[in-house]
């Protein structure tokens, strides 16, 4: 998928670009497979905001994707490739013989017409979903799962994959979209290719109301607030942080502080981590 630029009538305009969306089949997605969104607006069931920034935007739909990709040994043909709003990747819908219709995320590649199958007996193919045990070394694979039949949880963002880098005994090596290598059972599944629209990330978004269309809403930086309401605030002109590391507004650590638990169980299978290092 490209990038188109605007016409520059207004100064935000100027810098503005977005997705030409031409892979986009269709406009009208699949009813049966559509569940409402309740917005909550970061709030929690006593209506105080524990997620800030988060508010407004335009009404949407989940889709519900098929991350599971269970139903083994039938072939699906791809009707449409759809925009999805709840995600950076497009969504594929593709149809059983047995008449049963999925949303699955569409790689790279991807066209309508193609058919697609999971389980033991696919080919190691563009959209095909089969255990990593299956996959040749060296593939490019996303929807990755991290328990065998759990779902797929990780490689989903668009334009991202993984490399299957060895097999051995019950795990196999994955080069992950950050750097980090790590260990998955054998016994999980993956989908073969690249996530599609791989130019999600070069989109500028040009103006803040567009960014309200996303129920986004403005974030203040803490050095220009009051000391009463940030521990980065005060202070004559612009002023340091005033403390050993950067906080959070209610004093915790913040930008860079290790937040995974040390004695967490699959700490064994990460091998090395995004930054280069071995976990200790």
């Amino acid at each position: 998928m490209g990038i188109k630029k605007y016409n520059p009538y207004t100064p935000s305009r100027r810098q503005m670009s977005g997705s030409d969306f031409k892979e986009i089949t269709t406009k009208n997605p699949e009813k049966s497979l559509l569940a409402p969104v309740k917005k909550n607006s970061g709030r929690n069931n006593q209506g105080k905001i524990t997620v800030r920034h988060q508010g407004g935007g335009e009404r949407r739909k989940y889709r519900i994707i098929d991350f599971k990709r269970n139903k083994d040994d039938i072939e699906a043909v791809v009707k449409s490739v759809e925009y999805d709003p709840n995600r950076t990747a497009n969504i594929a819908l593709i149809v059983y013989k047995d008449g049963v219709k999925s949303y699955i995320l569409a790689p790279e590649g991807l066209q309508v017409g193609m058919t697609v199958m999971s389980g033991e007996n696919a080919e190691a193919r563009i959209g095909n979903c089969l255990p990593l045990q299956n996959i040749p070394i060296g593939a490019q694979i996303h929807n990755v799962e991290l328990y065998p039949g759990a779902g797929a949880q990780m490689v989903r963002s668009a334009g991202v994959s993984a490399q299957l880098m060895a097999k051995e005994g019950k795990y196999a090596t994955l080069r992950l979209p950050s750097g980090e290598m790590r260990m998955v059972p054998i016994a999980c599944r993956a989908t073969m290719g690249i996530v599609g629209n791989g130019d999600h990330n070069l989109v500028n978004i040009g103006k803040a109301g567009r960014k309200r269309h996303m129920g986004i809403r403005p974030t203040v930086r803490g050095s220009v607030m009051n000391p009463n309401d940030h521990p980065h605030g005060g202070g004559e002109g612009r002023a340091p942080i005033g403390r050993p590391g950067p906080s959070t507004p209610w004093g915790k650590p913040a930008l860079g502080l290790k937040t995974r638990k040390k004695n967490k169980s699959s700490n064994k299978l990460i091998i090395r981590r995004k930054n280069g290092r071995a976990l200790k």
